[in-house]
């Protein structure tokens, strides 16, 4: 029996706009069928607009913005480099929802996902805090790069990974019983680790080696609603399978940083990589949470 392809049939990576420093953040905005992004260096956030095809920047001085998602609302939830903090973005305006643990700050919350009971996931490594290009100079506060989980119902905050030295791009698998967490501490080889979860209690188990991405590192990723994990790396697109198998490769003529699914019917995946967005029609959709 032939696997159904994960390519849409004749289907070709497009690029759809150039002209960034680095592209990164990606999330598909169903209400106005637009991809917003952030490039960090240039500290603006972007937008493409899937019907016209028009690229414009949406606000400038964003304070580094990098990953986002929405939350059950539709909110749009992001991480801020610059205050070193997630926050929603309501009618073009950031309003921080926490930027520190106890009496520490945050380091610079890089990727960020949305449970079902609305709990809010997100990494913690210190990139906006050691590079001048993507946030201000600080230090490790609390003194390590860990895993958070927030509750914005009681404004909870408490780690749940602590096992990384780089935790950056994150996921759940679609039934939410895994959280897959990649460690980008070496550039050359990325790895991405498998949490057992417990969404409700917020509780998460020892974690495993899930699978390895070469070349270059797993920045950010997505899951299908088969499980699959579709993630950046050097040179392409690598979809990994449950079991951890490479099942394909997109080649991407730039460094990717992170890709999401959309379109009208969620099966267009964009690729933001270095200076530019690209497009795959895909014959997938992203898991949705349950």
């Amino acid at each position: 029996m032939t696997a159904t392809p994960l390519i849409a049939d004749g289907a070709r990576l497009e690029l759809l706009w150039t002209g960034a420093v680095w592209s990164e953040g990606p999330v598909w905005l169903p209400e106005t069928q637009r991809l917003r992004w952030s490039d960090i260096p240039s500290n603006v956030i972007m937008e493409h607009d899937a019907a016209s095809g028009e690229t414009y920047v949406h606000r400038r001085e964003v304070e580094f913005t990098n990953g986002r998602t929405l939350d059950r609302e539709g909110r749009v939830v992001q991480c801020s480099h610059g205050r070193r903090s997630i926050e929603y973005e309501i009618d073009g305006r950031p309003v921080t929802l926490v930027d520190r643990w106890g009496h520490s700050r945050l380091n610079s919350p890089n990727d960020v996902v949305v449970a079902s009971d609305g709990s809010i996931w997100f990494t913690d490594p210190p990139y906006g805090i050691l590079n001048p290009a993507e946030g201000h100079p600080g230090k490790l506060e609390y003194g390590g790069c860990f895993v958070f989980r927030f509750d914005p119902g009681t404004g909870e905050l408490r780690p749940v990974v602590t096992d990384l030295q780089r935790p950056n791009g994150l996921a759940f698998s679609p039934d939410e019983s895994l959280l897959y967490v990649s460690d980008t501490a070496d550039e050359q080889r990325g790895r991405i680790r498998a949490y057992p979860v417990d969404v409700r209690a917020g509780s998460v188990g020892e974690g495993r080696d899930f699978a390895t991405v070469v070349p270059g590192c797993s920045d950010g990723f997505r899951v299908d609603v088969e499980g699959r994990i579709w993630s950046s790396s050097l040179d392409a697109v690598q979809v990994i399978s449950p079991g951890g198998v490479i099942v394909e490769r997109i080649p991407v003529p730039e460094k990717i940083a992170n890709l999401c699914f959309g379109g009208p019917d969620g099966q267009d995946l964009y690729v933001v990589a270095t200076s530019s967005l690209y497009r795959i029609r895909t014959t997938t959709q992203q898991a949705a949470r349950p």
